[in-house]
Order: structure tokens, then sequence, then C-alpha cells
């Protein structure tokens, strides 16, 4: 099965587009890139049992609600109003080594179908 690279980054405001939490929106918490799933602030809540354990750490145990991971396929990238694809874009920056001598190279940027501004 081919690895499917996911565009989307911690820190990112996200749209649900598909599930139960449908039109919610929030920031990304961690992106888990091996199951291709995300955590997103307020999405995907769930309640979880956690035992009492006497180690000193803090842990009182009882219910405690968490945000599960979804799929990456199921959230949209939010700019402005509405939401986007990610497309990249390779831009010439010029880059200083560490005699001062100065070459161009190439970079990266992620930048929004939609407006073709940088993300």
């Amino acid at each position: 099965m081919a690895k499917q690279s996911i565009n989307i980054k911690k820190g990112d405001t996200v749209k649900v587009i598909a599930g139960k939490d449908k039109g919610a929106e929030g920031k990304v918490i961690s992106v888990l890139r091996e199951e291709q799933r995300v955590i997103v602030e307020g999405v995907n809540r769930i309640k979880k049992h956690e035992k009492v354990v006497n180690t000193g750490s803090g842990n009182t145990g009882g219910i405690i609600t968490t945000e599960a991971p979804i799929h990456v396929s199921n959230v949209m990238l939010v700019e402005g109003d509405g939401v986007t694809r990610v497309g990249f874009r390779r831009d010439e920056v010029t880059k200083r080594r560490p005699d001062g001598t100065e070459y161009t190279a190439q970079r990266s940027v992620r930048v929004s179908r939609k407006t073709g501004k940088e993300i």
C-alpha cells in the first residue's frame, strides 16, 4: 500500500467535512503520519475510564473526556472564510554559507489551490 503525503500540519485550522462532527472547525493538536490521522481540538471527543494509580504521579483516575484521532481525508484546511485544498510551489531563495558566500536554492512552499496565496 502506497503512503499518501499529509498536507496538514500541527497548528493548522481545519474543518471536518465528513462524519459525526461534520461542519466543526478546530486547530490540529497533532498529526499521526503513520496512521494518516489527525487529532483536532474539540472534535471526535470520547470518554475514557482511567484507573487510579498510586505512583505519586498525580493520576486521580475517573472518567476523562479527550479527543480521538480522525482520518486526514475527513478534514480540509480553512483559509479565510472557506476551505481550500493544499498545493506546493518551489521558490528560488538565496542562502548564505558559513564563510559568507551566497548561493541560490529552491524552497518548497504550501499554497492555497483556491487563491494561490502562500499558507
